[in-house]
Formats: structure tokens, C-alpha cells, sequence
């Protein structure tokens, strides 16, 4: 029986750490994180599946700290591995793995290398994105591929959306290729990293919409940034607009609305200075529900 420790958190880390259970992995530890106070959970617990199915599960608040690296280096796993676990590890603990430490990682690499690679794909228009189990190395994310599995992103997907379907891609990908793991005959490939980038973590700043952009690009970030994340937001005239969901409308020149939010027909439309077209279907205006007013769009550009 092949033996494993598992550094897991979110709904991907759920799955497949679920994933390794049903294949009959022995997973020696559990290390996760303990819930952040401050931030919105809107996801499953690894915790909780390891209370479930008798699995030891430690918290601690950073891995890489000479008792834990001497309690995985004791257990001497055949494999490490990491699914969406928020640090990154260091040496001691890749090089306890007596056969290889693995990554899931939520984009097609070498594609969205870094943080939250959802949220950048939708940001980039990307028309699809997926799951890749790659080697874990001392650098983040370009360690040589065994299995990737894509999945669309349609023009509607929020992050959410997607995230549903990068976390099945990632169940499907591991449930694919562990056989051939744990038999040592798993095919890797190489990354070629000048077919992509690496990207850092967003904050709720990195929402502000800036006008001048297209009504394509600021319907991107509103998709992105929709709850449970803080939303798309700019001010205005009449205040703080955050922007929950908006849909393509006509991209025909509309020179005379540019700059401003309309309510017409019993809708708002949307007319960014960069052009095109924006209905907006859920918004917020000074944290109440969108009047039915004009407003003009300030021009107040993302930092």
C-alpha cells in the first residue's frame, strides 16, 4: 500500500484528498489550515473529511518549521502531496517524499502560474481553463506536468462557475493518472514557461473598474470579482457603484451615452468610455439596490 502525505484546503482540496482515499492511498497526516475569521467560507472542509474518515489532521500555522518537517520526514511517505494548500513548501518537506511531491494546480499550466488562477483566466478572457498535477519543486508551479484536464469558461461564467468546474477537471485528472502514480510509470512532461505567466494574489482593490476600459473587459472583472468575492466597484456622481452582474449588450457606437449609467426600457444600461455596451442585471448603489436613475460614470481609474 502506497503512503502519503496530504497538504490540502478548499473544495479542491476536499475532493481530491477523497480521491486518494478511494484508490486506497494511506494517508499518514493531514496538514490544512484553520479557517480565517475574516474571510467569507463558502467552501468545504478538509478538517471535516478527515474527522469523517479517521484521518490525522494537523493546523499549523506555517508547515515549514523543524517539528513538522521531523514528523513527515518519520513518516517517510512514498508521496507528498499539495491541493490548494495556501504555503508553499520548502525543502525539508518536498525532499521527505520517497517517491515524488505533487501539486493540483487550477489553470492549464504553464498557462496562470501563481495565485488564484480562476479569477485571471475570466479577468483575460480566457475561453477555457482546467486542473494540472504537476511536481512540486522550490519554485512555484513549473515543476514537470503528469495529467491536465481542460473545462470551458462560457461568457457568463462568474468565478464561482468556474471554480465548480476546475474542481471536478482537478477530481478527474488525479482519478486519471494515480494508478499509473502509485505503479511508477506516469508519463511527465516538461513545462515550456514562455507560454505563460506568473500571477499574484488579488485584494478587493484590485476590483475598481476603470471606465476606460471595454464593456467586454469590465464585464471580464465584474465575472471575476462577483460574490463571494467583493465585486467590481468605481465611484460615481451619486456614489459607490459595485457592479454584481452584467451582460453583453450591442456593440454598436453609442458616442452621445459614453460615461454614463441609463436607466431605458426598464433597464439599466451600462456605456464605458472604452466602448460597447453593458446591461446590468444585479448592482448596488451605496450598498442599497440600483435606483432607477441616470448616473454619470467618474473616471476614476483602477490603480
Amino acid at each position: 500500500m502506497r503512503t502519503a502525505v496530504v497538504f490540502a484546503y478548499h473544495n479542491v482540496g476536499v475532493r481530491c484528498l477523497k480521491v486518494l482515499l478511494s484508490q486506497g492511498v494511506h494517508i499518514s497526516l493531514v496538514v490544512t489550515h484553520e479557517d480565517d475569521p475574516n474571510e467569507k467560507i463558502w467552501f468545504a472542509s478538509v478538517k471535516a473529511v478527515c474527522s469523517e474518515y479517521g484521518v490525522p489532521c494537523i493546523t499549523p500555522a506555517d508547515p515549514n518549521v523543524p517539528e513538522i518537517e521531523q514528523q513527515i520526514k518519520n513518516l517517510a511517505p512514498d508521496f507528498i502531496f499539495s491541493f490548494y494548500y495556501r504555503h508553499m513548501l520548502k525543502e525539508p518537506i518536498l525532499s521527505s517524499a520517497m517517491r515524488a511531491a505533487f501539486n493540483m494546480h487550477g489553470s492549464l499550466l504553464p498557462k496562470y502560474r501563481g495565485r488564484v488562477p480562476v479569477n485571471w483566466a475570466i479577468i483575460h478572457g480566457e475561453t477555457e481553463t482546467g486542473a494540472t498535477l504537476h511536481v512540486m519543486n522550490l519554485l512555484p508551479d513549473n515543476g514537470p506536468i503528469a495529467a491536465q484536464q481542460a473545462v470551458p469558461i462560457l461568457l457568463d461564467d462568474t468565478a464561482a462557475d468556474v471554480f465548480q468546474k476546475v474542481t471536478v477537471a482537478a477530481e478527474m485528472c488525479l482519478s486519471a493518472v494515480l494508478p499509473d502514480l502509485l505503479e511508477g510509470i506516469a508519463q511527465l512532461r516538461p513545462q515550456d514557461l514562455t507560454q505563460g505567466a506568473y500571477f499574484g494574489r488579488r485584494t478587493a482593490e484590485d476590483g475598481r473598474i476603470d471606465w476606460q476600459q471595454s464593456a467586454l473587459q469590465i464585464h471580464n472583472l465584474t465575472r471575476a470579482v462577483t460574490r463571494p468575492f467583493p465585486g467590481a466597484f468605481a465611484e460615481t456622481e451619486a456614489g459607490k457603484l459595485v457592479l454584481w452582474r452584467t451582460q453583453l449588450r450591442d456593440q454598436l457606437e453609442h458616442a452621445e451615452q459614453r460615461g454614463k449609467l441609463v436607466y431605458q426600457n426598464g433597464e439599466h444600461r451600462l456605456y464605458p468610455l472604452g466602448g460597447g455596451c453593458l446591461q446590468v442585471v444585479e448592482a448596488e448603489l451605496n450598498e442599497s439596490a440600483l435606483p432607477h436613475i441616470d448616473v454619470m460614470l467618474a473616471t476614476v481609474a483602477k490603480k
